[in-house]
C-alpha cells in the first residue's frame, strides 16, 4: 500500500511540474497564450494539486511516525495553497485579451508560484523536524 501511495503522490507532483513548464513557456514568450495549452496546464494542476494533497495526507496518516499536523506537512499544505492561488492569478494575465500590465503581473505571479513549488519540493525531500 505504501509504495502505491508514494508512486501516486510522485506522479501527482510530476503533474505540478508539468504545469510550471507550460506556464514558463508563456512567461518567457511575448506571444499570448493559446487557450488550449493553458487548459492543459490547468488540468495538470488540478490533477497534480488534488493528487499531491490527497495522497500526501493519506501517506502522513498511513506511515508510522508522520502525522498530518507535523510542521513540515503543514508547511507543505500552506505552500501548496499559495502556489495554487498564485497560479490562478497568473492564468488571468496570460490570456489573449490581457494587456501588457496584466501580462507583466502574470509573469511575476508565475515565477512566485515556481518558487513556491520548488520550496515545496525541498520541503518534501528534507522533511525538517521529521
Amino acid at each position: 500500500m505504501y509504495d502505491t501511495l508514494l508512486v501516486l503522490h510522485m506522479f501527482s507532483a510530476a503533474a505540478l511540474f508539468g504545469t510550471v513548464a507550460v506556464y514558463s513557456a508563456y512567461a518567457l514568450s511575448t506571444t499570448p497564450a493559446d487557450a488550449r495549452v493553458l487548459g492543459v496546464g490547468r488540468v495538470l494542476w488540478a490533477i497534480g494539486g488534488l493528487g499531491t494533497i490527497v495522497f500526501g495526507i493519506w501517506l502522513a496518516i498511513y506511515v508510522d511516525g508522520y502525522h498530518p499536523w507535523d510542521g513540515w506537512i503543514l508547511g507543505a499544505i500552506v505552500l501548496w495553497a499559495i502556489a495554487t492561488e498564485l497560479g490562478r492569478r497568473a492564468e488571468i494575465g496570460f490570456t489573449e485579451g490581457a494587456d501588457a500590465g496584466a501580462r507583466s503581473q502574470a509573469t511575476m505571479m508565475h515565477w512566485l508560484r515556481t518558487a513556491a513549488v520548488i520550496a515545496l519540493l525541498v520541503l518534501m525531500i528534507y522533511k525538517p523536524g521529521a
